[in-house]
Formats: C-alpha cells, sequence, structure tokens
C-alpha cells in the first residue's frame, strides 16, 4: 500500500470519538473552572460537593467510587473542602473506619451558587444545539455509559 493510498484511509482525528469526547469534557472543564473562578471552586470540587448534596453517596468512599477518583485524590479534595468549612467529615455512626462527608451550612450556599453558574455555563456550551438536540445527547452519552446489561 502506497503512503497516498494509507493516508486517504485514515480517520480525520475529529472523526474520532474519543478525541471529540475528550476535546468536549476539555473544553468544557476549562470553561467551568474559568466561571466558577469568583467561587474559589473548580469543576472537580462542584462534581464532590454535587454527589454529596444529591446525598447519592454519603461516605468519602462511596463519593470517590461514584467519580470513578482514586481514593488518594479523593482524602486530598476533601481535606481542602474541609480546611476552607465547606464540608465536614465525621466517622460514620456503624462503621468508624469510614467517613460520613456532609456539606456545611456555608457549603450548601457556595454549593447553590456554584451549581447556579455550572449550568449557565452547560448551557452555553451547547448553545450551537437546539434544546430537544442538548437533551437527546446527555441520554446518548447515558446510553454509552449505562453498565453493560447482558
Amino acid at each position: 500500500m502506497s503512503r497516498a493510498e494509507r493516508v486517504s484511509g485514515v480517520r480525520a482525528h475529529d472523526d474520532v470519538l474519543g478525541y471529540l469526547l475528550k476535546h468536549a469534557h476539555l473544553a468544557l472543564e476549562q470553561r467551568s473552572d474559568t466561571a466558577l473562578g469568583p467561587t474559589g471552586l473548580t469543576s472537580r470540587d462542584l462534581g464532590v460537593l454535587r454527589v454529596i448534596a444529591g446525598g447519592v453517596a454519603r461516605s468519602q468512599q462511596e463519593v470517590a467510587a461514584l467519580l470513578g477518583v482514586d481514593r488518594t485524590t479523593m482524602v486530598a479534595l476533601v481535606d481542602s473542602l474541609e480546611r476552607r468549612g465547606i464540608v465536614v467529615r465525621r466517622p460514620a455512626e456503624h462503621d468508624r473506619r469510614r467517613n460520613v462527608v456532609a456539606l456545611t451550612g456555608a457549603g450548601e450556599d457556595l454549593f447553590d451558587e456554584a451549581e447556579r453558574i455550572a449550568t449557565a455555563t452547560e448551557a452555553a456550551f451547547t448553545a450551537g444545539l437546539d434544546a430537544g438536540d442538548a437533551e437527546q445527547f446527555r441520554r446518548a452519552l447515558r446510553v454509552v455509559l449505562a453498565p453493560d446489561r447482558s
């Protein structure tokens, strides 16, 4: 196969799903981090707060598992949030080895503000799509990310 034949059969980088997903994530994260700047939070911090605020996970370990964050990174994230008075960490009643994490009153207020900013940032990011397409995009990603049911 000649170089010209091989090159003509190579997909463009922006036709590769992995490239598109990675760069869409990076672009949204950068926009979100910039918009969240005045709050002192990053999009990663907000992800942790969102899981805690939503009650989906109560322990530090559960938050880490849900977000796909390694234990060491989660400890550093929660340590930082705790030092800033945004979350409080205490041993679980039934298992003292586990830490329950909760938002403080100040953390709840900060979360509400940051969530409004993040929602507006997401809307601006998907502004090129009509509302139905933006929701379909979210549904399609949920399907792709759903655990294998076979």
